[in-house]
């Protein structure tokens, strides 16, 4: 079955085994989420559960949220995801979903938005080489090569500067070092996408071994 929360990504520490060995570590805090909504397969096509993480400000929420939020006895949450794949059956809306559903040792995705970085060149975006530094050269930091000449055009997908950051991504296959249920804090081994406080959506790993 599939387990799934949604956290806000606090920063990083590390952690040391008895043995001494270091072990970075990503703190998340995760109060306990709310099932919103139950999506089946009968009525949606699918099996997914909405699930709603951190109070929205009554006077930021509209008369739609507020009614989807009153279905499940709540109020307006900032950040509503789904976890698809769950099983719907098992939990009621309305219910409340904490960091023990998880153990130590579990193989996890975290889904989360990247930093933002702004309009960048290719050199920082994609990794390109720069060119000569002389004189009279007249490619510095410009775009490399951007296909033949008989196509006449430039091709979708070509490494081009724009907007480098600000996207959805995910980690696969993330281990779980410690939970810590008293304080709703998940300690994930190595890094995963975002700023601080960023809101980010912990799940099963859909490629565990």
């Amino acid at each position: 079955m599939t387990k799934g929360i949604l956290g806000r990504k606090i920063g990083m520490t590390q952690l040391f085994s008895e043995e001494g060995e270091l072990t970075p570590v990503t703190v998340i805090q995760a109060e306990p989420n709310v099932v919103l909504q139950k999506r089946t397969m009968e009525n949606d096509g699918y099996e997914a559960l909405q699930l709603g993480f951190a109070d929205k400000k009554e006077s930021r929420s509209n008369k739609a949220e507020k009614g989807h939020a009153e279905k499940a006895n709540t109020t307006p949450k900032r950040c509503v995801r789904e976890i698809r794949h769950a099983n719907p059956d098992e939990y009621e809306v309305g219910q409340e979903i904490g960091v023990d559903a998880f153990e130590a040792g579990d193989i996890i995705d975290v889904t989360g938005t990247t930093k933002g970085k702004g309009f960048q060149g290719a050199i920082k975006r994609h990794g390109q080489g720069r060119g000569p530094e002389t004189h009279g050269s007249h490619f510095h930091r410009g775009t490399g090569g951007l296909g033949d000449i008989n196509s006449m055009r430039v091709f979708k997908g070509m490494t081009m500067p724009g907007q480098m950051g600000g996207r959805q991504v995910t980690i696969q296959n993330l281990e779980v070092v410690k939970v810590d249920a008293e304080k709703n804090l998940l300690l994930i081994k190595g890094n995963i996408p975002g700023a601080k406080k960023s809101f980010v959506k912990v799940s099963s790993a859909v490629k565990a071994n």
